[in-house]
């Protein structure tokens, strides 16, 4: 190279350094263009799992009062205890009314034995009116007593009756089978009448009432109409986390929205035969909606502006561009998309952030089988 020309030797230079510097460009222009994780849309069967707060009831739940006033002697159930219809369960001191029972009586045989004594007046005011012996206006007169002893005798009889009312009211009887709420009074208390003696519950099935808004309540009645047999079956979640072990029905739900909150009131059966749920008691309702069709794009694929939400759709060249969308529902990992975007469409998955309006990406291809979209059942609290 000795031998060769000056001029030889710079033209070598300045080409060499030509190549070296579009390499370089041409490298750096490639390490410019990001390889992102994209996914396809495609629509898929979805179980929506909505959860309310619910409030338990018991079918029959009573008070139970006094009717009568006096001393309570005998308490014959404990607290908690289940009883059956018809037992006795309080007594309270009788003696008074047992009295007042027995001048009942009393008073009807005096008002039967003076309406005797009238009728017998009267044979005899007649056979003497019909001789001529006394006026007709006698037997008018007659006929006037006797009708105002008969009167006193339905008087008599209706204080006798009600006297035995009042005698079998001193025993509290339980209206059906149940279970004993606490019980504050015991033996000795003076008991008004109207005291509440206690509460009795028949918890062998419970009812769950729970609101759910205007927009689920119409996919209720949409998805009622598709089931067989018209049931909509429903899971109870306890407060300790675990599922209730009998599943529930929807029977029915009020006629009207709740104009303050938008909302109207379901109500649940629920079979409790080991009496595990308590009148009064809470927990979490589980409605199971069926989507058909339904077309996820994971949460972390969005990103919100103004209060709409956006993802990057990218083009047959590999370009992304900003795509504002309507979510249909939210859950954890996903949303269901309402509008803007559709079946067959590549999304970016992850790495939004980076990204720009326009820019190029190398697509990396995710299935919505790895972002554990398939079969997906998802949760969305409404409480």
């Amino acid at each position: 190279m000795k031998n060769l020309p000056w001029s030889l030797l710079t033209a070598i230079s300045m080409l060499a350094y030509g190549c070296a510097s579009k390499n370089e460009s041409t490298s750096a222009k490639q390490d410019s263009v990001l390889t992102i994780p994209v996914t396809e849309l495609k629509p898929q069967k979805t179980e929506l799992h909505r959860e309310y707060v619910g409030d338990i009831h018991a079918i029959k739940n009573v008070e139970i009062y006094a009717r009568v006033k006096g001393y309570l002697e005998e308490v014959y159930v404990d607290e908690g205890k289940e009883v059956k219809k018809g037992q006795t369960l309080f007594r309270i001191n009788n003696e008074e009314y047992e009295a007042q029972l027995a001048k009942a009586k009393a008073n009807l045989q005096s008002a039967i034995a003076e309406a005797k004594g009238a009728e017998l007046e009267l044979k005899r005011v007649k056979l003497l009116a019909e001789k001529n012996v006394i006026s007709k206006t006698e037997v008018e007169v007659a006929e006037a007593k006797l009708a105002a002893v008969n009167a006193r005798i339905e008087e008599a009889r209706s204080e006798k009756s009600k006297a035995s009312i009042h005698l079998a009211q001193t025993q509290i009887k339980a209206p059906f089978d149940g279970i004993i709420d606490r019980i504050p009074y015991k033996v000795g208390s003076l008991i008004n009448e109207g005291t509440l003696l206690t509460t009795l519950s028949d918890t062998k099935n419970v009812f769950a009432y729970f609101n759910v808004s205007e927009n689920e309540y119409l996919e209720y009645v949409k998805a009622r109409g598709k089931a067989s047999n018209g049931h909509t079956v429903v899971e109870l979640e306890l407060a300790d986390g675990s599922f209730f072990k009998h599943k529930g029905t929807i029977e029915t739900m009020e006629g009207a929205f709740d104009e303050g909150t938008g909302s109207i009131a379901f109500r649940a059966r629920f079979s409790n035969p080991e009496k595990l749920l308590k009148h009064g008691s809470t927990g979490t309702i589980r409605l199971t909606n069926t989507v058909d069709n339904a077309i996820l794009i994971p949460q972390k694929a969005t990103f919100e502006i103004q209060d709409k939400s956006f993802v990057y759709v990218m083009d047959k060249n590999n370009k992304v561009k900003t795509r504002s969308f309507v979510p249909r529902s939210r859950f954890d990992n996903f949303y269901i998309v309402k509008s803007g975007l559709k079946s067959g469409e590549t999304i970016v998955c992850e790495g939004v952030q980076g990204l720009k309006d326009g820019a190029t990406i190398s697509p990396k291809a995710i299935s919505m089988d790895s972002l554990g979209a398939v079969n997906e059942k998802v949760a969305l609290s409404a409480r």
